[in-house]
């Protein structure tokens, strides 16, 4: 896809732009006294396709030569909105910038690159986005030299591409999910050629391997695949990843082999739909249940993995994680509404009854799993009687957690489409009394774990008490719990003596022989 006008003109008036040039499929326009090169635009249609052509692995991703020293005595900060998979992509960013020279900082009056890696799944992430590009303004105009850019999801979207381009001029940079691997060649384009880059793929089959990553703490997120082929009705992900590509087996393996000699602690498979991952093999017959089986033999203390769909949620891994080992007890397991009916609109493609069987053979076979989910309040056409449906599954199942949103159209998919005859009152009624069940859920949860021991893995010291320290259970729950700061990165026997509704409270198990131990 090129970068013609056709693909913002209903977004930006191109009628007083000027070609400048155009060159292997970039075109260069003179728009309101600034140059702006189009490599590739976002384009919805496009996103939406799923075709059939080879997935290819590429091996041989290298930092060009000439660029290992392009950032030596210059600074770049990465601002990350959204889910895990964003931070992931940070990680790798932070890897490709470190690989070129630069410094990290966090001092943004010193940056000489500063990209906002964006989320486009609600609209109010993208209203901080661009709040945070009218801040960045003042200190463009003051620093002309330096770069700012916009990349992950938002920048995906048309209408996005289009709006920065109208409104936001003095970006330099804007690249999408797909072509992170190009960052390299970006960011010299737009050092050198003074103008607004623009390159965002809308499709993208293949599957990047070896890129630099730069993690921190004793914890590891690694991607197993990439996109989502369920098209709910309300989500832009299928648009904004692309279609679903799995990444081979022996690759995750052997990246996860090679975190546990390096001696992280604790690994979070990443994936927009876990639960498919492998149905894009076509030489093998290899699950997610496979590989999950195949993670419980590498040493390395916790496996989780992050975000399934119950659609796709099959007795082999439900089999697999049984087995416990490595493999937590915690399973996050969205189902958005208890309602049916709403379930239908939203295309999840399983009914109330169907989910409740799920969670049910889970908790045969996993009676101690701590469940949690997500939920969207106020989805178009939602009744009062069809949000308590939502209510009563919640308390029904005993999920332990939920993230709740107000329904939030997105331009391009279905539901936008939809009417949404719901004021906003209402909608957010409805939140404030759902949050309150799961406040009440959370509590219960947590006065069960008193008097209990169990182990947490110790991630960091509070911002008000450094004597306090923080951790996590194998089921995810946060536990506070005071001890020295040598035992951040390791795992502590914790006897739970109060419960919170977010969190509980500990007491180290022969805390006077540890801190000897650690004198």
């Amino acid at each position: 896809m090129t970068g013609n006008t056709k693909d913002y003109s209903k977004y930006f008036d191109f009628s007083g732009a000027k070609v400048i040039s155009e060159e292997d499929g970039k075109t260069t326009y003179r728009i309101k006294g600034r140059n702006i090169q189009i490599n590739a635009a976002p384009n919805y249609k496009e996103e939406k396709k799923r075709g059939k052509e080879d997935i290819e692995v590429h091996y041989d991703f290298v930092i060009p030569e000439e660029m290992s020293v392009f950032g030596k005595g210059k600074y770049y900060i990465i601002y990350t909105y959204g889910c895990q998979m964003n931070e992931h992509d940070t990680e790798v960013m932070k890897g490709m910038f470190e690989g070129m020279g630069y410094t990290a900082t966090e001092d943004r009056n010193i940056a000489d690159v500063i990209l906002l890696n964006t989320c486009a799944v609600r609209e109010n992430a993208e209203d901080k986005v661009f709040g945070e590009l009218g801040h960045l303004k003042h200190l463009k105009l003051e620093k002309p030299e330096l770069i700012l850019g916009v990349c992950g999801c938002m920048s995906q979207e048309e209408s996005v591409v289009g709006r920065i381009m109208q409104k936001h001029s003095f970006v330099d940079l804007i690249f999408g999910t797909h072509n992170i691997h190009r960052l390299p060649h970006l960011l010299q384009d737009a050092m050198f050629g003074k103008e607004m880059v623009v390159e965002v793929w809308s499709k993208e089959g293949d599957i990047v391997e070896n890129l630099p990553k730069k993690r921190e703490g004793m914890r590891a997120w690694v991607n197993i695949m990439y996109g989502c082929d369920k098209f709910c009705t309300y989500c832009i992900v299928p648009y904004t990843r692309g279609k679903e590509r799995s990444r081979r087996p022996e690759d995750v393996i052997a990246e996860v082999r090679d975190l546990a000699r390096q001696g992280f602690k604790e690994i979070t498979l990443l994936g927009q739909n876990v639960n498919a991952y492998g149905k894009d093999f076509e030489d093998i017959q290899y699950r997610f249940g496979d590989l999950m089986n195949d993670m419980a033999k590498i040493d390395i203390p916790r496996i989780r993995f992050t975000t399934s769909h119950p659609r796709d949620f099959d007795d082999h891994l439900i089999e697999v994680l049984a087995g416990r080992g490595n493999l937590v007890e915690h399973i996050h397991l969205p189902v958005q509404s208890g309602s049916t009916e709403v379930l239908k609109r939203m295309s999840r493609k399983y009914t109330r009854e169907m989910y409740l069987e799920l969670v049910g053979k889970i908790k045969k076979a996993i009676p101690d799993a701590a469940l949690t989910s997500d939920v969207i309040v106020g989805f178009p056409g939602e009744t009062d009687e069809q949000f308590e449906d939502t209510v009563s599954l919640l308390r029904e199942v005993g999920v332990q957690s939920v993230y709740t949103y107000i329904y939030s159209p997105r331009a391009g998919t279905p539901a936008a489409d939809m009417e949404d005859n719901i004021t906003e009152e209402v909608k957010k009624k409805r939140l404030a009394r759902l949050n309150a069940v799961v406040a009440e859920l959370s509590l219960e949860a947590h006065i069960k774990l008193k008097g209990q021991v169990l182990e947490v893995l110790v991630e960091g010291q509070s911002k008000n008490n450094p004597n306090v320290l923080s951790g996590r259970t194998r089921t995810n729950k946060l536990v506070h719990l005071e001890g020295p700061q040598e035992w951040i990165g390791q795992f502590i026997q914790v006897k739970v003596t109060e419960a919170q509704t977010w969190y509980v409270k500990g007491e180290p198990l022969e805390m006077s022989q540890r801190q000897e131990a650690v004198s």
